[in-house]
């Protein structure tokens, strides 16, 4: 899906209602989050790179509402649904390697899944449901989803708006700057998962002590 034409078509409302699908509903998991935040923040610092005038503050506040409350829903879905959600079996929309990869998060960072996923693809449509179904902390996961939800929508958008003011036809690149924003999301995921492995490592001596 093209992010220049859902802002073109759509403006900031469309914005708002397409980040709290994707994250809030499971059959949402195919729009382009990242990338319409990037261009909503090109679009921003360009003009002219939308037919619609956005504005920052406006992207801002109603992205970062929309992300925090879409993700609340799935959240809500996952503690409604239960364990039927792993039971469900796969559609042209759904497909349950999307739970399990998302499950398997979970289990591997915790509450942390809960920033991390914000930003993964279909992960983080996924996590909010899960953690639902997993019965975390509802007081727990506001607070990890608001974190999250805020970092992911301002420094996102503001991605965008840095390149719009500094690279020329930076909205040509939508694809490019996107991939860099899914490599830069995972260096975390990156650090965590050697951090675990080194824990494992250092815990098999003692065991065999022990034993």
């Amino acid at each position: 899906m093209d992010p220049k034409h859902l802002i073109d078509t759509f403006g900031t409302i469309g914005l708002i209602a397409i980040l709290f699908a994707e994250t809030g509903l499971l059959i949402g998991f195919f729009l382009p989050g990242d990338s319409l935040l990037v261009f909503a923040g090109l679009a921003c610092a360009t003009p002219s790179a939308a037919t619609v005038h956005l504005n920052l503050a406006l992207v801002l506040i109603g992205g970062c509402a929309a992300a925090i409350a879409g993700a609340q829903a799935g959240y809500l879905i996952g503690e409604r649904a239960g364990p039927a959600l792993f039971r469900r079996p796969d559609s042209r929309l759904f497909k349950r390697e999307y739970v399990d990869k998302a499950h398997g998060y979970f289990e591997r960072y915790g509450a942390k899944t809960i920033v991390i996923a914000r930003f993964i693809p279909i992960v983080r449509t996924f996590a909010n449901p899960v953690a639902g179904v997993s019965r975390m902390s509802g007081r727990s996961f506001a607070v990890f989803n608001a974190a999250g939800g805020l970092l992911w929508v301002i420094s996102v958008t503001m991605l965008g708006y840095v390149l719009g003011k500094t690279i020329p036809s930076a909205d040509k690149h939508l694809f490019l700057i996107e991939g860099i924003i899914v490599v830069l999301s995972l260096v975390p995921v990156a650090v965590e998962v050697v951090r675990s492995r080194k824990r494992a490592q250092a815990a098999e001596p003692a065991e065999r002590v022990d034993v």
